[in-house]
């Protein structure tokens, strides 16, 4: 059965990327290093590609060069269970970042995270209008996702 991998595209930075986002996710390891050789459009020795593992999924890092850059177009969720996550995944993916609107940064490498409670989640779905309305409102004003408020504001009447 086919298996789908993301690729991210970099510059010359796959390896330390690969390195940086192993170090932050649990179960996570740099599988394989493949390296330009002779006639390759890169110079010889330089990293390829670094096939690498985070917490059970596969991805590729590509030195492929300028050309093409990260956009928030494509960004990965992190589920978290507590502030406590949150917290944790929010401190390392900024250093060197940047924090966006609503759960959602930029790492040092460009790539577009978003940090999700699954508290977050579950107001919004919650089967009464108002609550879900207060939480999103809330969410809106928000860079890194408070819980304790998110919850807070559902409850307001």
């Amino acid at each position: 059965m086919p298996k789908t991998t993301p690729c991210l595209w970099f510059d010359t930075q796959a390896e330390d990327a690969a390195q940086f986002y192993t170090s932050i996710f649990p179960s996570s390891a740099i599988v394989d290093v493949t390296r330009y050789g002779p006639g390759a459009p890169r110079p010889e020795g330089m990293v390829m590609t670094v096939t690498f593992v985070l917490d059970g999924q596969e991805y590729v890092a590509l030195n492929g060069g300028p050309e093409f850059t990260f956009s928030e177009a494509i960004s990965f969720q992190v589920s978290c269970a507590s502030q406590a996550d949150v917290d944790e995944y929010w401190s390392r993916l900024t250093d060197g970042g940047e924090e966006g609107p609503c759960g959602w940064l930029k790492d040092r490498y460009g790539l577009s995270w978003q940090i999700v409670p699954t508290a977050l989640r579950d107001l919004l779905a919650d089967p009464d209008p108002g609550r879900s309305q207060r939480a999103m409102q809330a969410m809106l004003q928000m860079k890194k996702i408070d819980i304790a408020e998110l919850q807070r504001a559902a409850d307001q009447a």
